[in-house]
Formats: C-alpha cells, structure tokens, sequence
C-alpha cells in the first residue's frame, strides 16, 4: 500500500477516535449536570418539607396573619406539583420569597423567635437554604463546562450529531432579588 494509503488511514482512525472522545465526555459533563440538578431538587424538597412545620408553628403565634401563611403555603404547594426543572427553578424563587416573608414576619413576635421548635426549624431552613445556594453555583458551574462543549468547535460538531442541547442556568430573576416587604 502507498505511503498516502496509510496516511488517509491513520487521519481517518485519528478522526474515529476524537469523535468518540468527545462524545463521552459530552456524554460525562450531560450526567454531571443532571447529577448537579438532583442534588438542588434533594435539597428544594428537603426545604419543602421542612416548610409546613414551620408554618403550623408561626400560625400558633400569629393567627391573624394569615396572608402571609397562604402565600408560604400556596408557593410550597406550587413547588411541590412543579414537574420539570424549569418550573422548580421559577418556583424555587417564589417560594425563597415567602420564606422570607415568614421570617419578616416572626419578628413582630418576641415569644415567636424564642421558641425553641420555631428556633430548630428556622436553622433547618436556613441550613437547606445555604446548602440550595451552593448547590445552584455548583450545577451553574457545571452547565457552563457543558455548555462550552456543546457549544465550541469542532466538539459542536459530534454534539450535533449526538443531539446535545444546550441546558439552562439555574437563574434567579429581578423579584426573586427584592427584600420582601412585611408591613402590620
């Protein structure tokens, strides 16, 4: 065989090659977020959970504020039925503000802040709630790494070809951002 023979092969076994690298580690950094996205959603039931208890405690204490208690719970209810990651994401914010209301709130009630089942459910949320922060940096940080790959040449090409998409930020949007507002 010419010498051009063997050069065609070894391009050609060298392409072959690149191709499936590039595909499994698409392949790597796809699960990697998915991976990343169950971890936050492990976290987002745990803090949903975790809500009821601390709104039965709070309407214990402040009976009339009872807006304030349908909104904790109608978000938490809404995030519970959410069904595929971008409507937990937006709901996520929506119920982040809520609970902050709630907190907003407990501070029109000294006897509130000094129960100690108030107190333990309140460093609970707070604990899920420093853990989902984390965790949404950790799966954006993955999103971008995958994202890259997806997106840059000549991987593009195999990611085409594989029918890898773009997958989306865990974002928080202009109202999820503001301080809620708690006003008696």
């Amino acid at each position: 065989m010419p010498i051009w023979g063997w050069i065609i092969i070894a391009v050609v076994a060298i392409l072959i090659i690149w191709f499936f690298i590039t595909y499994n580690s698409l392949i790597q950094l796809r699960n990697r977020k998915d991976d990343q996205w169950a971890q936050i959603d492990v976290q987002l039931k745990r803090r949903a959970d975790l809500i009821p208890n601390l709104v039965e405690t709070v309407k214990g204490y402040a009976k009339h504020e009872k807006k304030t208690l349908e909104e904790v719970v109608q978000a938490r209810n809404s995030f519970v039925n959410a069904t595929t990651p971008e409507e937990e994401m937006s709901l996520s914010g929506e119920l982040t503000k809520a609970v902050g209301k709630l907190f907003a709130l407990t501070e029109a009630y000294p006897d509130l802040k000094a129960d100690q089942n108030f107190l333990s459910l309140q460093t609970d949320l707070k604990e899920a709630e420093d853990k989902i922060s984390m965790m949404r940096q950790f799966y954006n940080d993955t999103v971008l790494t995958y994202n890259n790959k997806v997106q840059m040449i000549p991987s593009n090409i195999v990611a085409k070809l594989g029918g890898f998409k773009e997958a989306k930020y865990f974002e928080t949007t202009g109202e999820d951002r503001e301080v809620p507002k708690v006003s008696f």
